[in-house]
């Protein structure tokens, strides 16, 4: 099913409120005048409201490992709204909330 790309400028969160964006989005491919987002380059996580008292720490990073399937930019899929990424150390996903709505991707 088609869903939106997500690029430099969608908002993604990690699963306890922090703010997520691409370390190195595709200059190859522009989506809403921003660069689109592969699943190839890791998600920087800032703000990560998850402090336990011992374990595995807040949320400093995430890899997609689902994106698109059609859809690529040098060779890689393009993450996308419906992709699934998981924050390192904690295991949890990320949650894309808003990104533009012109260009989809399968």
């Amino acid at each position: 099913m088609p869903a939106p790309i997500l690029h430099m400028g969608a908002t993604v969160l990690c699963s306890h409120a922090g703010q997520a964006i691409p370390t190195v989005p595709s200059p190859r491919v522009m989506v809403a005048g921003m660069p689109a987002a592969t699943i190839a380059a890791p998600y920087s996580v800032a703000g990560c409201a998850f402090v336990p008292p011992a374990g595995n720490g807040p949320c400093v990073t995430a890899q997609w490992v689902v994106g698109s399937v059609q859809v690529t930019s040098g060779g890689e899929p393009l993450a996308i709204m419906t992709g699934t990424a998981i924050c390192t150390p904690t295991g949890t996903p990320l949650l894309p909330l808003v990104a533009q709505t012109r260009a989809l991707a399968t």
